[in-house]
């Protein structure tokens, strides 16, 4: 069961923005001492933070808890300086999945006419999490539109809609969150971040996306495929900081499923600990 809007108060206290009305907020940590490691996880897009608040990341929100850790909503319309004491605040992060698409202009390609319209505030406040994040070295799980805008932060490149430009082998969406998601299998690489997770070089996982990544970012390595090529999951090797993109939705898969909820976000608050524990000595 999600918490009520008393829960969510009694953890955080709302910061109002200049000319905002009194339902956006920056929201900030309470002083507390409890070691639960903080992850942030921003909204999808600045629409549905508006009109419907946690009710479209709940099943991020639900997962982080799950594994032991505190979910830390982050809002889009935090201003850089708020963003920024918000993420020193923070162990580690979970870039959600999106309606919206990046703005192909961030990675030099015309738009495609099957590319969704892009949100300005959620790109400015991934790529500023990522930033603050990577210099920090603090954990990243980037979940379908959260790999997108990891690979683009990197200076990657998108498919901007898989049927339309490689063709339809493979069903990678249903084109609806109303219907059961579709399943195939994945290839996964050998000594990967989630080969060691799961211990095999094959598995299932649900599928609910028409972009991918296309060229992988600087410090990026590519960690599984679909059969029919598409890019399914990256790994950043540019140190030894835990950053983790898959394209799938491990928030909306059962414990029993093998890259699901558990061992992602198990493993994602699990970093976050092993870090704080690291600046606390």
């Amino acid at each position: 069961m999600k918490p009520d809007i008393l829960t969510l108060q009694r953890q955080y206290t709302g910061l109002i923005l200049p000319g905002q009305c009194r339902d956006v907020t920056i929201l900030r940590p309470m002083d507390h001492q409890d070691q639960t490691p903080r992850i942030g996880v921003p909204y999808r897009t600045r629409k549905e933070e508006v009109r419907t608040g946690t009710d479209k990341i709940e099943k991020y929100l639900e997962a982080v808890r799950d594994a032991g850790g505190q979910p830390v909503p982050i809002s889009l319309a935090a201003s850089p300086g708020g963003l920024a004491r918000l993420a020193s605040s923070l162990d580690g992060i979970v870039l959600a999945g999106s309606p919206a698409d990046v703005d192909p202009s961030r990675y030099g390609a015309p738009r495609h006419a099957k590319c969704a319209e892009a949100d300005d505030d959620r790109e400015r406040i991934d790529f500023a999490l990522l930033e603050l994040c990577l210099a920090a070295r603090k954990p990243v799980l980037a979940i379908c539109y959260g790999i997108q805008s990891l690979n683009v932060f990197l200076s990657g490149t998108l498919i901007q809609d898989v049927p339309a430009e490689i063709g339809a082998r493979i069903v990678h969406s249903n084109d609806s969150e109303a219907v059961p998601d579709t399943f195939h299998g994945i290839a996964i690489e050998t000594g990967s971040r989630i080969g060691k997770m799961v211990g095999s070089r094959e598995t299932m996982v649900n599928s609910s996306h028409h972009q991918a990544v296309l060229v992988p970012g600087n410090g990026l390595r590519i960690t599984a495929r679909a059969p029919d090529g598409v890019i399914e999951a990256v790994e950043w090797i540019g140190d030894e900081n835990w950053v983790v993109g898959v394209q799938w939705h491990p928030e909306r898969m059962m414990e029993s499923d093998s890259l699901g909820r558990a061992l992602l976000f198990g493993s994602l608050v699990k970093e976050a600990a092993m870090r704080r524990a690291r600046a606390a000595l």
